[in-house]
């Protein structure tokens, strides 16, 4: 990933006439192509996920709209130590030790199969876990349908997120790719076939999900340990488990799968708010937030880029050109989300009518509901993709704790309570400390506007404090 115009070892470096050091775009846009198109492969699953499931009902998709969310955030808790593979496989690379970056992965896959049973057991309890929520009942059975195996097959997509992050953080994001397009065409045939022709409804989708995971997961451990392109990591020499390895990698994945975690609980909450609500505001609430991924997954790619860019420019001792690639891929995350969300709003009484069945009653008022929230939305892509950029360029640096404990004070002390306030009526929420304004989803997504933008702000001050350069390479 350097330029062969000058001797340097410097990722995405090229230098001018005057021998001035430059951020050479095609060589991160090289990099961030195939991560692009890698998140934007998630967005196509969410989204194929919400169609199949919104030809069921209303409450189906509002059912799974309630628990997304909720989901992420348990794979997030226990599935830090594979977040924190791209980190010390970037910057193993960048320090050319080649048998550190495979350690660490293998390290990431020893913890996924320990925390696999701990999936379960989230599974076996989320009827204890809605239950707080009061949600309507047939709204809560259709969750729980989705919700129990999809934590169950939860594991495999730890592993799978672990061996493709080794893949992101040597830059061959291209392998990443192609195994992401396989795993998508399998859940794409699949839950045609477990929703419909099995009857097995909302089920359907988790479990061809976790049965497209695995398969991606199995092709994606093959070519770890057997390609020869990938021979100097000595894959099939560094399998064997290291506490001490464990422990380190566990402390740097925490907070990053708590800082995730955080941001994503707030949101779960608050989509559970949006289901409170009702049926519509829930379905539409379950669509705006499906398109959006339009947005924000493509930027993740983006902004993997940065984890890698600068965590390999750390691994080769140059802080400065860390913070110089940090700080364009921050402008391109935010110019790209900021883009995309404009259109996503211009286009939205068109996008709407896509994702509902004509034979429901409540479809013209989801439409209608989620053409409104959709602008809402659209509002705050420009600071999301400053919120993005920052935290995995600092991830990339291994700064990963006190984003962390902004993130969670944000989200649970601030946007939680805010978007319960303006949703909900009196006596028509969750508690009946707060004040309760009766704004419904607007004034939801209102507060979701405010809380992005806040912490947009305040991971990009972070980034710029430069905290991170005085953090030990591991």
């Amino acid at each position: 990933m350097t330029s062969s115009a000058h001797p340097s070892t410097l990722p995405a470096q090229r230098f001018d006439a005057q021998g001035q050091a430059h951020v050479d775009w095609r060589i991160v846009l090289a990099l961030a192509g195939p991560l692009i198109a890698n998140s934007a492969i998630q967005a196509a699953l969410n989204l194929i996920d919400t169609w199949f499931i919104g030809r069921l009902s209303t409450n189906a998709l509002a059912g799974m709209g309630a628990i997304h969310w909720l989901t992420i955030v348990f794979i997030g808790l226990l599935s830090g130590v594979g977040m924190a593979v791209q980190t010390l496989v970037a910057q193993a690379y960048g320090g050319r030790r080649f048998m550190r970056a495979s350690q660490a992965t293998w390290t990431a896959l020893w913890a996924a199969l320990f925390t696999a049973p701990l999936f379960v057991v989230v599974g076996l309890l989320g009827d204890r876990i809605l239950a707080p929520f009061a949600l309507d009942p047939e709204v809560n059975q259709l969750a729980l349908q989705f919700w129990q195996p999809r934590m169950f097959g939860a594991g495999l997509g730890s592993a799978l997120w672990a061996i493709l992050g080794f893949f992101n953080g040597i830059g061959r994001a291209r392998i990443t790719l192609s195994i992401n397009l396989f795993t998508l065409a399998i859940n794409a045939v699949l839950a045609q076939l477990f929703i419909f022709q099995f009857h097995w409804g909302i089920a359907g989708a988790a479990w061809a999900t976790n049965c497209a995971t695995a398969v991606g997961l199995l092709l994606a451990l093959w070519v770890f340990v057997r390609s020869k392109d990938l021979i100097r990591y000595r894959a099939h020499l560094t399998w064997r488990l290291h506490w001490q390895r464990l422990k380190s990698q566990f402390q740097l994945g925490l907070p990053m799968g708590v800082l995730l975690a955080a941001d994503l609980f707030g949101f779960s909450l608050f989509q559970l708010m949006q289901v409170k609500l009702g049926a519509v505001d829930g379905a539409a609430s379950q669509v705006v937030m499906m398109l959006t991924s339009i947005a924000y997954m493509p930027a993740i790619g983006i902004a993997l880029a940065g984890t890698t860019l600068v965590g390999q420019s750390i691994g080769a001792g140059d802080k400065v050109w860390a913070r110089k690639l940090g700080n364009f891929i921050i402008l391109l995350a935010v110019a790209y989300m900021g883009s995309i969300g404009l259109i996503l709003g211009l286009t939205s009484p068109w996008l709407m009518p896509l994702f509902v069945t004509t034979n429901d009653t409540l479809s013209a008022e989801v439409i209608r509901t989620g053409i409104t929230i959709m602008w809402l939305a659209a509002a705050y892509q420009l600071f999301d993709g400053m919120t993005l950029g920052s935290q995995f360029c600092l991830r990339g640096a291994g700064d990963a704790t006190v984003p962390a404990v902004l993130v969670l004070t944000m989200s649970w002390l601030f946007f939680v309570p805010l978007a319960h306030s303006l949703a909900f009526s009196t006596d028509a929420g969750w508690v009946s400390f707060l004040p309760q304004f009766g704004f419904g989803a607007v004034g939801g997504w209102s507060a979701a506007v405010i809380y992005v933008c806040l912490i947009g702000l305040t991971m990009l001050t972070r980034w710029r404090s430069k905290a991170w350069e005085r953090i030990k390479i591991r």
